[in-house]
């Protein structure tokens, strides 16, 4: 089961590293400079739209939370805010743990068989190199920032100094550096690993992995084995913000390299499982508040019925009610 899909996807790293070594070796080089930059982010733009407004229109009638905490009922019962939110700010809250800290995630559970019962237990590894892949790669995009922006903001160059505290290296290896590569390394291995997910893994889930490895290795032989000239990178990229494209000179084929893979993960990204970044605020079973006991939802498309309601039933049946000794809310 793991030949095939994994022997694909290496097929088409191979593929990507080979055109991007074809381009950079002739006169079409200036495609991947000049055009293909604007082609990846128009289809990152227009697809990232197309999908987000394609869930937004999709009707969600009933609240369909999931949840795991007490939700809001009776006065003297306390409820869960976080877990079962029934406000506005509940939800709110909810979702910054959820995108910031992915807090399902870290009720993972792994189970095993003792004897012939299933014992669960706390599997935290995923979670936390699930974090650590995510704020490394957020932190890496907002330092290449500085490949945009002149003057480079003041925050731009205290988080890199931040990144680089401890000084390893010359020049310096950055925490999140490393941290993204341990990151993808534990994702990828976990795929190999585990037979159940390598048996459920498909082509475009080792794909992703595999492209990701590819940029964060080409990035960081780039800087620290076969270094490129950064003042030629930087007014190339402020060429692309200004509609006015650069041609970069001795940047080396690695830089190509990066460029391809990255171009090819900016036009790949809407049509992919990576949609979740965007996905996760449209996902209806954590942006919905739990008010399911405090108003009725209604399906709109629904035939219009005759609803008999609790007090309509009550004031029908109360003496018989009374009399098999049942709770009333009226007397």
């Amino acid at each position: 089961m793991i030949g095939k899909p994994l022997g694909i996807s290496v097929l088409a790293i191979l593929i990507l590293t080979l055109s991007a070594l074809g381009i950079a070796f002739t006169p079409l080089s200036f495609l991947l400079t000049a055009l293909l930059p604007y082609a990846a982010f128009a289809v990152f733009i227009g697809g990232f739209v197309y999908r987000v407004v394609n869930w937004a229109k999709a009707p969600v009638p009933f609240r369909i939370t999931t949840t795991c905490g007490q939700q809001t009922s009776l006065p003297w019962i306390k409820n869960n805010s976080l877990e079962s939110p029934a406000d506005v700010w509940g939800v709110i809250g909810r979702m910054a743990l959820e995108v910031f800290l992915f807090r399902s995630l870290f009720r993972n559970t792994d189970v095993a068989i003792v004897g012939k019962r299933p014992v669960y237990g706390s599997a935290k590894w995923l979670w936390f190199f699930g974090l650590l892949f995510h704020w490394s790669l957020l932190i890496i995009v907002l330092r290449h920032l500085r490949f945009f922006i002149e003057p480079i903001t003041p925050w731009i160059n205290g988080l890199s100094a931040v990144d680089g505290f401890f000084e390893i290296g010359v020049p310096t290896l950055y925490l999140s550096d490393g941290a993204l590569l341990l990151g993808l390394t534990f994702l990828f291995l976990r795929r190999l690993v585990v037979p159940q997910l390598r048996y459920i893994s498909l082509v475009t889930d080792y794909f992703a992995l595999l492209l990701l490895l590819g940029i964060v290795t080409t990035g960081l032989l780039m800087r620290h084995f076969f270094p490129a000239d950064l003042i030629q990178i930087k007014n190339m990229a402020l060429g692309w913000i200004t509609f006015v494209p650069a041609m970069p000179k001795e940047v080396g084929p690695v830089f190509y390299i990066h460029l391809c893979f990255v171009f090819t993960l900016l036009a790949w990204f809407p049509f992919s499982k990576l949609m979740h970044m965007g996905g996760i605020f449209l996902s209806p079973t954590r942006n919905l508040a739990n008010d399911n006991r405090m108003r009725r939802h209604l399906n709109p498309w629904n035939a219009p019925v005759k609803v008999h309601t609790y007090e309509e039933y009550e004031d029908e049946f109360r003496e018989k009610m009374k009399l098999a000794g049942l709770p009333l809310e009226k007397e």
